[in-house]
C-alpha cells in the first residue's frame, strides 16, 4: 500500500491533536502529515512532520495559499478542520483535483443546508426527525413574542444565531437567575441569562442579527461522528456527552443509542452529507432525541471513535483515495469513557517540542 501525505487546516484548534493521533496509528502505511494554521505558534505543530503558516478563511488567498503547500507537499488528502473554511474548500475541490489533492468535503449545496440550524431543523421537521420547537426571528419584537411564545420565564428558552462556531452567540433565558449567584460563583463563559439583560443588546440592534428561537430540551446531550459516502452512513457513533467546558467536550461515552444512530442515518442520508459529519442530539423532558445541529466536517472529539476501536479519520481518507474500507458498525467498542486533560507543547527559535 503507498504511503501518502495528509494535510489538516485548524491545526491549532482544540481538537486537532485528537485527529493526528488518529492518523499517527495507522499501521499499514506511513502518513506523513502537514499542518496548516494561521497562528504562528499552534500546538499541533508539535506534532506534524511540517507545518505552514496559511491565511484567514476570509481572505481571497486562502485557497491559493493551500494549493500553493499542497503542489509543494504533493499532498494527497486534505482534511479541513475549521467551519468557515467548509464552503471555500467545497467550492474548490476541482482545482484540487487537477493537481491530485482530494478534500474531505461535502457538496456547496449540502453545506448550505447543513451548517445553518434553521435549515437543517426545517428539513428533519418536514421529513419527520424529532427537532425542537423553532422559529427564525429577525426583529426584537419578533424575538420577544417568540421567547414569550415558547413559554418564558416559566420555561428556559434559547436563542442562537442559524450560522455559528461553537458556543458563539448561544444563550439560553431563565425568569429566575440568580445574578448574583452567576455573578459570584460562575466563570463568565456561562450561557444562562435573563430577556431584560439581553433586551439591552439587542431591543436597539441595528441591524437586527437573524435568530433562532428554541425550544430548551433539559436532557442528557450526544454528539454523533458519522462516516457516510454520498449520503450512505456506513458507521455511526453516539458519544455522551457528560462533561463540558466552553463547548467542548471533557467527559464522554461512547452509547449504543439507536434511536439516535438511526435518526443520524437518515439524517446524513436526507442531505446526501460526504466523508466525517458529526451531528449534535439533545433529549427533551420524556427522553425523546432531538436534533439541535449538525457539524459537516471531522469533529474534535473523534479521537474517542478511534479508542473505541473504529479510526474513523482514516476511514474517511480511504474513502477519498476510493479505497475499501475494512472498519464497520461491529468493530464499535460501546461504554469507552475518554477523560480529557490540559497538556502542553513548547516552542523556541521556531522549533516546536514536547516533554
Amino acid at each position: 500500500m503507498d504511503n501518502i501525505t495528509v494535510l489538516i487546516t485548524g491545526a491549532g484548534a482544540p481538537g486537532a491533536p485528537g485527529i493526528i493521533k488518529s492518523l499517527r496509528m495507522v499501521t499499514e502505511r506511513d502518513i506523513r502529515i502537514i499542518g496548516v494554521d494561521m497562528a504562528s505558534e499552534s500546538s499541533g505543530f508539535a506534532m506534524v512532520d511540517k507545518w505552514y503558516i496559511g491565511e484567514k478563511a476570509e481572505s481571497k488567498n486562502f485557497i491559493p495559499r493551500i494549493l500553493e503547500i499542497c503542489r509543494k507537499e504533493d499532498v494527497d488528502v486534505v482534511i479541513p478542520l475549521v467551519t468557515n473554511e467548509l464552503m471555500k474548500f467545497a467550492r474548490s475541490v476541482s482545482e484540487f483535483e487537477r493537481i491530485g489533492t482530494k478534500v474531505v468535503i461535502s457538496s456547496p449545496e449540502r453545506l448550505r443546508i447543513a451548517n445553518n440550524k434553521y435549515l437543517l431543523m426545517q428539513i428533519c421537521k418536514e421529513n419527520d426527525i424529532p427537532t425542537p420547537r423553532f422559529c427564525k426571528v429577525q426583529s426584537w419584537s419578533d424575538f420577544e413574542e417568540a421567547v414569550y411564545e415558547q413559554g418564558y420565564p416559566e420555561l428556559p428558552v434559547c436563542f442562537k444565531p442559524p450560522v455559528s462556531r461553537g458556543l458563539r452567540g448561544f444563550r439560553i433565558l431563565k425568569g429566575d437567575v440568580d445574578r448574583l449567584d452567576l455573578l459570584m460563583n460562575y466563570k463568565p463563559t456561562d450561557v444562562f441569562t435573563t430577556l431584560e439583560d439581553v433586551s439591552k443588546v439587542l431591543k436597539d440592534a441595528t441591524p437586527f442579527p437573524e435568530l433562532l428561537v428554541m425550544e430548551y430540551l433539559p436532557g442528557k446531550e450526544y454528539s454523533v461522528d458519522v462516516l457516510t459516502n454520498k449520503g450512505e452512513a456506513l458507521i455511526v457513533i453516539p458519544r455522551l456527552r457528560e462533561k463540558l467546558k466552553m463547548g467542548i467536550s471533557f467527559v464522554g461515552t461512547t452509547e449504543n443509542n439507536e434511536a439516535i444512530i438511526e435518526y443520524s442515518k437518515q439524517v446524513v442520508n436526507l442531505l446526501g452529507l460526504d466523508g466525517n459529519i458529526g451531528l449534535q442530539f439533545k433529549l427533551d423532558g420524556n427522553g425523546i432525541p432531538k436534533i439541535i445541529e449538525s457539524n459537516p466536517r471531522v469533529q474534535g472529539t473523534i479521537v474517542l471513535c478511534t479508542a473505541a476501536g473504529v479510526n474513523m479519520v482514516y476511514d474517511a481518507v480511504k474513502l477519498a483515495l476510493n479505497e475499501e474500507i475494512e472498519e464497520c458498525q461491529e468493530d464499535v467498542k460501546w461504554g469507552v469513557k475518554m477523560i480529557r486533560y490540559w497538556a502542553e507543547v513548547y516552542v523556541k527559535n521556531g522549533e516546536f517540542f514536547t516533554l
